[in-house]
């Protein structure tokens, strides 16, 4: 006659059921409705596109911006452009038990008020956000003022943000297609280690993912209305 060891759990289970008390089940995780999605989140890519830390939602009739340092080469951002709206998108690395938007928040506003513009920190579609105008000169030299709005998420050990100008920027019906692919944005964090703050690599379609560097951290940029070179895609 073969002998098996009860396991902990298997004694749990015997002692639950002689007294007629219910299994302890395992807590599931809990998926949200909506995003920005952790990639432990989600079970496939689907019809999103691959930049890296980024996996980018489709959307009829937008046009794709990479934005690319002229010394580096490194992607920092990804633009999308929709109906005379623009939604600019980076992901950050972040600490692994606090969010860091709120501390972000805090330092645009005050950078964007010592260039001489407002900023101010309301409530959101989707959260705090932050609603500033920042003095521009046109092409002509001519001072003008440029509305922006920037949103922020807080995800496990990652942080996205996204900026809206444009007609986006202060009309929520020109928003709500933008707003909408924010909200569907996967973020592929990694399992290295990183420095909070540190700009997650993005790649250009089809491009292999380079080697990221846990030494340099980067701080976010603040005034992303200025762009480097652009590489255009019709989606």
């Amino acid at each position: 006659m073969a002998f098996f060891r009860r396991g902990r759990n298997q004694e749990a289970a015997v002692a639950a059921d002689e007294l007629g008390a219910p299994e302890v089940q395992e807590e599931q995780p809990v998926i949200p409705e909506v995003g920005p999605f952790d990639s432990t989140q989600v079970s496939e890519r689907g019809d999103r596109l691959d930049l890296g830390a980024i996996w980018l939602p489709g959307k009829q009739g937008a046009e794709l911006r990479m934005e690319v340092d002229n010394n580096t080469q490194r992607v920092t951002g990804v633009a999308i452009a929709l109906n005379g709206s623009i939604l600019q998108l980076q992901a950050f690395a972040a600490p692994k038990t606090t969010g860091i938007w709120d501390e972000i928040r805090a330092e645009i506003a005050e950078s964007i008020k010592s260039q001489g513009g407002a900023a101010d920190d309301v409530p959101g579609t989707m959260g705090r956000e932050l609603l500033v105008k920042l003095p521009v000169k046109l092409k002509d030299g001519t001072p003008a003022v440029q509305p922006a709005r920037f949103v922020g998420f807080d995800g496990p050990r990652w942080f996205l943000r996204g900026v809206f100008s444009g007609r986006a920027a202060f009309d929520k019906e020109a928003a709500k297609d933008l707003e909408d692919l924010y909200r569907n944005v996967v973020v592929i964090r990694g399992t290295e280690a990183r420095p909070p703050r540190d700009l997650l690599a993005l790649t250009l379609p089809g491009q292999v993912p380079s080697l990221p560097n846990p030494v340099a951290p980067t701080q976010p940029e603040l005034n992303p209305l200025q762009r480097g070179p652009e590489i255009t895609q019709i989606g």
